[in-house]
C-alpha cells in the first residue's frame, strides 16, 4: 500500500483540528444540579460587652478624684468618680437652718405659737366669766329683778365671747396646720439637698469592668456628656447591621455563622436573640444582637467581623449557577428560553422549583 503525499497528510490533519474546534465553538452548557443549598444573610459585626452603658454625672462640678483605672473590675457601688461643687453644700445648710426653724415653730416654743396660746386661754377666760354673768343676770331677769339692758349687755358679751373664742381656736388649728406643713416641706428641701449632695458621688450600677474613663481629674463635668463606659466583663454580645432589604428574612433563634478579623478564617457559631425594630436613617440597616454558642478564648470590645445568618437551608435541591439566569426567572436552553421559578439562594447557586428538569442542558447567556 502505497502512502499518501506529506501534503495530502498535512492538509488531512488540519481539516480534523478545524472540524474538531467548529465542534466546541457553541456556547456553554451545563446541566443542573442537586446540592445542599444554604440561604443566609450578610452582616457587618461588632462585639460588645454585654449591659454595656455609659456613666453620667448628675450633677455639674469639677472632677475631683478618679477612683478606678480603664480596665479595673468593678462591683455595683463601686466609686468611680468624685465632683465637687460648692453651691450644693451651702444649698444643704440653708436647708437645715429652714429645717430647724420649722421644728421650732411647729414645736410651739417659738412666739408665734406661744402668742396664739395665750390669746386663746385669755379667750377661754372671758368667755367663761361671761357666761357666768350672763346665767347670772339671766337668772335674776327670770324673777323681775336687774334692768333689761343689763340683760341684754350681759348675753351681747357672752355671745361675742364665744364666737371670739371660736375664730381663735379656728386660726389657732389653721396656723398649726400651715406650720406643720411648712414643716413637712422643709424636711422634704432637706432630704432633697442630702440626695444632691450625694450625686456628686459617681458609683457604678452594676458589676462588671471599667472599660473606658472619658474625663481626666480637673475637668469640669456636666450632665450631658459621660465620664465612663461600663459593661459586664465575661459576656459579650455580637452587634450585627443587616440591610433593609434583608430584615423580614431575619427570626429569633436563627443560626449565624461569624468570622473575627482578630481570629482569621476561624468560624465560630451564634444564636439571634435580638431585633431591633428602628432602622438607622443614616446607614440604612437595621441592629441585630446575637450571642455566641462556641465562645472565643479572648474578646474586646470593638472586635469587628463578618456575620451570616442562616434564614433557610435545603439539601438535594436542583440547583443551577446564578450567571445562568437570565433576568429573574428566565433560563436559555437547547429548546430556546423559558421560565422557571425560583427558590432559596446562595451566593452562588439558585434553586429551581418547577420550569426545568435535571436533564435538560443549559446555555450560558452571551
Amino acid at each position: 500500500m502505497r502512502c499518501a503525499p506529506f501534503s495530502f497528510r498535512i492538509l488531512f490533519s488540519l481539516v480534523l483540528i478545524f472540524a474538531f474546534l467548529g465542534c466546541n465553538d457553541g456556547p456553554e452548557k451545563i446541566l443542573p444540579s442537586k446540592v445542599t443549598i444554604t440561604e443566609s444573610v450578610y452582616s457587618s459585626v461588632t462585639i460588645q460587652p454585654d449591659s454595656l452603658y455609659q456613666v453620667y454625672a448628675a450633677v455639674g462640678g469639677i472632677l475631683d478624684k478618679i477612683f478606678v483605672d480603664e480596665g479595673d473590675s468593678v462591683s455595683k457601688g463601686t466609686l468611680i468618680a468624685q465632683i465637687i461643687n460648692n453651691t450644693p453644700k451651702l444649698n444643704t445648710q440653708n436647708a437645715k437652718l429652714n429645717l430647724e426653724l420649722a421644728r421650732e415653730n411647729y414645736s410651739g416654743s417659738n412666739a408665734i405659737i406661744r402668742a396664739l396660746i395665750d390669746e386663746l386661754n385669755a379667750a377661754e377666760l372671758k368667755y367663761k366669766n361671761d357666761s357666768i354673768n350672763f346665767t347670772r343676770q339671766k337668772n335674776l331677769w327670770d324673777q323681775n329683778i336687774g334692768s333689761k339692758v343689763e340683760y341684754e349687755n350681759r348675753k351681747l358679751a357672752y355671745e361675742l365671747s364665744g364666737n371670739n373664742l371660736v375664730l381663735l381656736k379656728g386660726n389657732f388649728e389653721r396656723t398649726k396646720s400651715e406650720l406643720k406643713t411648712k414643716l413637712k416641706q422643709a424636711e422634704n428641701n432637706y432630704q432633697t439637698s442630702l440626695i444632691a449632695t450625694e450625686d456628686f458621688t459617681v458609683q457604678s450600677k452594676i458589676n462588671g469592668k471599667l472599660y473606658a474613663l472619658f474625663k481626666n481629674q480637673g475637668e469640669i463635668i456636666n450632665t450631658m456628656e459621660p465620664i465612663a463606659a461600663i459593661g459586664s466583663a465575661g459576656d459579650f454580645i455580637i452587634e450585627m447591621l443587616v440591610d433593609e432589604v434583608d430584615i423580614v428574612k431575619l427570626k429569633i433563634g436563627q443560626t449565624a455563622l461569624i468570622t473575627l478579623d482578630a481570629y482569621g478564617s476561624k468560624v465560630y457559631s451564634a444564636i439571634v436573640n435580638k431585633i431591633y425594630p428602628r432602622k438607622d436613617e443614616r446607614s440604612q440597616t437595621f441592629k441585630i444582637e446575637a450571642v455566641f454558642i462556641d465562645t472565643p478564648e479572648v474578646l474586646y470590645p470593638g472586635l469587628a467581623g463578618e456575620g451570616n445568618i442562616i434564614v433557610s437551608q435545603k439539601e438535594n435541591a436542583l440547583t443551577i449557577p446564578k450567571e445562568y439566569l437570565i433576568g429573574e426567572n428566565q433560563v436559555k436552553t437547547e429548546m430556546g428560553i423559558i421560565e422557571i421559578v425560583t427558590g432559596i439562594q446562595d451566593m452562588e447557586r439558585i434553586e429551581v422549583r418547577s420550569g426545568l428538569d435535571a436533564e435538560t442542558y443549559l446555555l450560558k447567556p452571551e
